[in-house]
């Protein structure tokens, strides 16, 4: 073989390596892929069948094919739909408010200045205990009614000393002067001088403002020095360990067999226990009165919440998890079925609050059916 016949020779079988590794190239990738494994990193072919892996994605029929892989990592769980009695829960709204029984009101009974009772004036916060004094008020009068009192003073004045005198010379006269007569004058010169103290102590001598209950001062509204009216809420004490809930029903009847009350807030729940309902409207609404069982570390005084008690009756559905419910395009309340082991269908469903944790979920669902729990919000974000 000579030269230029070996070298034709050579170009020909390179130029057959090159078609045969592009024909490789061409085949599908589908060809290649096994069982179990993850491609959604690149483009899925139409050609690879649903249950073969890929990437999540919503389905024409609008339900979802989520991998198995892939719902590992959202942490998606299931629970079956069990159908049962429950009770008939109502929810309510409300406001936490201070335990009547272990908070009060620190009031001026007159007008007057508040002045420091000892070396610090009371601080927002500050741990109180009951019977403390908390601050003094001193009387403030008009000029002209203490004036009055001062003259209504020196008259007094002049009659003890007219008492005194005249209570000396009948000592002197002991045995000519009829005791009556001196027993008398005794008695009118203690009545003189107890009135005089009572006018005196009124004019000049401060209130002792002290707390009614034991607990932290919850509101402050005054100043040292600051002049009050009568009536005006000086200080305001809350025990932080004991509050309560005031919650509102608009139709007296759902007031009746409460139990098993929770209030619902942004850090979590918490067990009430119900203590009564007023009998009488206010704002159209019957205030429902309910005691805060538990830490009650992420409350305070005045904050919104919600109130969910079991009532007497009874409703047919199922007991899941509030997290399971979520909203359709529409605004419907919805759960995320599992339909096959990697196939996902959403369901408009009916619910009613169970407690503060869980929903009847009343109409949409079989019994078994299983239904997304955990990680039911990321599957409405498949497109």
């Amino acid at each position: 073989m000579n030269y230029a016949t070996g070298h034709t020779m050579i170009h020909t079988l390179r130029l057959a390596g090159l078609g045969a590794a592009a024909l490789l190239l061409m085949q599908p990738v589908a060809a290649f892929a096994h069982g179990g494994e993850d491609h959604s990193h690149g483009p899925e072919p139409a050609a690879v069948p649903a249950t073969q892996g890929g990437a999540p994605k919503r389905l024409p029929d609008g339900g979802l094919f989520v991998p198995k892989a892939v719902q590992h990592r959202l942490g998606l769980r299931t629970l079956p739909a069990s159908l049962a009695d429950l009770a008939e829960s109502r929810e309510f709204n409300g406001r936490v408010i201070a335990d009547p029984a272990a908070s009060g009101r620190v009031q001026a009974s007159q007008a007057g200045r508040v002045e420091t009772a000892g070396k610090s004036f009371p601080l927002l916060g500050q741990a109180v205990a009951r019977g403390q004094v908390l601050a003094r008020l001193r009387p403030v009068a008009a000029s002209l009614e203490r004036s009055g009192q001062r003259a209504l003073l020196a008259e007094l004045e002049a009659q003890i000393a007219l008492a005194e005198r005249r209570l000396d010379r009948y000592s002197q006269l002991e045995g000519a002067i009829p005791a009556k007569d001196v027993e008398a004058t005794r008695i009118e010169l203690a009545a003189l001088r107890q009135r005089r103290a009572a006018i005196g102590d009124g004019l000049e001598a401060a209130e002792a403002l002290v707390a009614p209950a034991a607990g932290v001062i919850s509101a402050a509204h005054v100043v040292p020095g600051q002049v009050v009216e009568a009536r005006e809420i000086l200080f305001e004490i809350v025990d932080p360990r004991q509050l309560a809930v005031e919650a509102l029903a608009y139709d007296p009847a759902h007031a009746a067999g409460l139990a098993n009350a929770r209030l619902v807030y942004p850090g979590g729940t918490l067990p009430l226990q119900f203590v009564g309902a007023g009998r009488q409207m206010r704002e159209q609404a019957l205030p429902l009165l309910f005691r805060v069982r538990g830490d009650t570390a992420g409350l305070a005084a005045g904050m919104p919440v919600q109130v969910v008690a079991a009532g007497a009756g009874r409703v047919r559905g199922a007991a899941l998890p509030a997290a399971a419910l979520q909203r359709g395009a529409g605004g419907e309340t919805t759960v995320w079925v599992k339909l096959a082991p990697e196939r996902f269908v959403q369901r408009r469903v009916e619910s009613r609050p169970l407690d503060g944790d869980r929903v009847a979920v009343t109409a949409g669902l079989a019994e078994g059916e299983r239904v997304v729990v955990g990680g039911a919000s990321l599957l409405g974000q498949v497109r």
